[in-house]
């Protein structure tokens, strides 16, 4: 194994594998992309992908596979055209809406991939093939099967059943809608580069826009400028980035507070209920998004990841929490949060 290339494992179907080979592509980060396991690679602990493998101290490989703190630590190890905003307050609006892609529109993603007949035809027909091209069509034929009702009987795990879809479904229009609007204003979330909240939305995008019938019809009849950007952010390598090219708070365009007010209409109110009903032991996360009825299991996971966001609030220090007091005045995301307290 070239030991000079970071051993990346994951699949095309996988919007967190896109976000970090994106990244990786921007960030010009030599890497090596397997696409099934391998013999000389250990196994991560918990079977997710992508699976990143870094060096511990003594030199051996251990695999990652949470994509957000994998980008952490490829920022930590790997100097020269960040992800991560050098203002601490730009730099935690940059993380809140990387939790938004990676949590809530991944709802959109799971949604129409399994709720719809026409995209469960594409995604059980490809999807299986990725893992061995050279498979016969009777066992590929089989796969698709046994994939797809896998899949659909996990819906439920991310929120998606006939109460909550019109509410996944107008969500997901109004991101396209304000996205597009943003994109008239500058070229990424952040400014005028990229940041992980770029690669996070992209991930998602490259199926919902480029590989699942019903929502990519969505966005190619009424989005070309979205569909084009997800194009371009596949491989970001080329751009020469400045120092000055992320936003500061004081200069984030409208458009962005209209994202941000949309994280506080649908996000942060899911994120909550489901942070109470973990809390008080319930066994079902019950709310309304936009006056609609919201019910799903809870989500173990992803009340850590409004915790992980609560501390990374606290240690702002008074003048950034002020900055992003300021930017999230009015958007509804200011419930997330209380001043200076990591809350549990």
């Amino acid at each position: 194994m070239n030991q000079s290339l970071l051993p990346v494992r994951g699949s095309p179907g996988s919007p967190y594998t896109r976000k970090i080979l994106a990244l990786l592509r921007y960030r010009r980060i030599p890497y090596r992309y397997l696409q099934a396991a391998s013999s000389e690679l250990p196994e991560p602990k918990v079977g997710l992908i992508p699976v990143v493998y870094f060096k511990d101290d003594q030199g051996a490989l251990i695999a990652e596979v949470d994509s957000t703190p994998i980008i952490r630590r490829l920022e930590s190890e790997y100097p020269g055209r960040a992800a991560i905003p050098e203002n601490p307050a730009a730099a935690f609006i940059n993380y809140l809406l990387e939790d938004y892609g990676d949590e809530w529109l991944t709802k959109a993603m799971f949604h129409y991939r399994w709720h719809y007949h026409d995209d469960i035809e594409m995604a059980g027909s490809v999807l299986p093939h990725y893992a061995d091209v050279s498979q016969s069509d009777a066992l590929m034929a089989e796969m698709k099967t046994i994939f797809s009702e896998r899949q659909i009987s996990r819906l439920y795990v991310v929120g998606s059943n006939e109460t909550t879809a019109p509410v996944i479904e107008s969500s997901y229009q109004r991101f396209l809608t304000l996205l597009n609007e943003h994109l008239k204003q500058t070229p990424f979330l952040m400014g005028r580069r990229p940041g992980s909240a770029d690669f996070a939305c992209f991930g998602q995008l490259t199926q919902l826009t480029q590989f699942d019938p019903t929502p990519a019809s969505i966005a190619a009849q009424n989005f070309p400028r979205v569909h084009a950007w997800v194009s371009k952010v596949e491989d970001l390598s080329g751009i020469e980035p400045g120092p000055g090219d992320f936003d500061a708070p004081d200069q984030f365009p409208d458009s962005l507070k209209a994202l941000l007010t949309e994280l506080g209409r649908t996000y942060v109110p899911v994120m909550l209920a489901n942070a109470r009903a973990i809390d008080q032991g319930h066994g079902e996360v019950v709310t309304e998004v936009e006056g609609l009825p919201w019910v799903q299991p809870p989500f173990p996971y992803q009340a850590k990841c409004l915790q992980w966001l609560r501390i990374e609030y606290s240690k702002l220090g008074d003048e950034g929490q002020q900055q992003v007091d300021e930017t999230l005045a009015g958007t509804g995301c200011s419930a997330l949060f209380v001043k200076g307290k990591a809350l549990s």
